[in-house]
């Protein structure tokens, strides 16, 4: 065992530390938590499931927005927000990153593999203000690589993201605006 790791098989903290380096990093993990925001909850909804079929490749998260476009509404004198696209970057486990995701809505790795999903469930989220959690099926559209074999991909823990409540009308048809938001994508592959 490495002194100063932690062992994967016997969970076994780390030495002490000079109390600066433990202080300093105590600060830090206080800001990852703010920026991180709340714990993930909610177990996932069975109409979420992708079925038998396929097997969990890994969990990637997204920091970015959801881009909202002022709209007329057909059959209404009221204009609203409108989906347009998301716009994030996508990081692993360990916070490096990954890729993109973007409008189609595509993900994108760094080797240039990318999927294009539709939606085929959704759910509301089980925080107040996020986004719905998705299930989406999808189909390779760029090289080959990591994400090629990719099927299904869910949408969960989503934080913010929502459109405006406000601030859409006649004189603001054709403006957008970017909402802040967060969400884990877990991919899935034949099995």
């Amino acid at each position: 065992m490495k002194t100063g790791h932690w062992s994967k098989d016997m969970k076994q903290a780390r030495p002490l530390k000079p109390l600066a380096t433990v202080l300093a990093g105590i600060g830090l993990m206080g800001l990852v938590a703010c920026a991180a925001g709340p714990a993930p909850s909610g177990a996932v909804p069975p109409a979420l499931d992708p079925g038998q079929s396929v097997r969990a490749l890994t969990t990637v998260s997204a920091t970015g927005v959801q881009v909202y476009e002022c709209r007329a509404v057909a059959g209404t004198t009221t204009p609203a927000w409108t989906f347009v696209a998301p716009e994030a970057e996508l990081f692993d486990q360990r916070g490096r990153p990954v890729g993109r995701h973007g409008e189609g809505p595509y993900w994108q790795g760094l080797d240039g593999s990318r999927v294009v999903g539709s939606v085929r469930a959704r759910a509301d989220a089980p925080v107040p203000g996020a986004i719905p959690w998705l299930l989406l099926a999808t189909r390779s559209t760029g090289s080959a690589g990591v994400l090629s074999p990719v099927s299904f991909i869910q949408r969960l823990h989503t934080e913010g993201g929502v459109a405006p409540t406000g601030g859409c009308d006649a004189a603001s048809i054709g403006r957008q605006t970017r909402v802040g938001y967060r969400a884990d994508y877990r991919l899935f592959i034949p099995a």
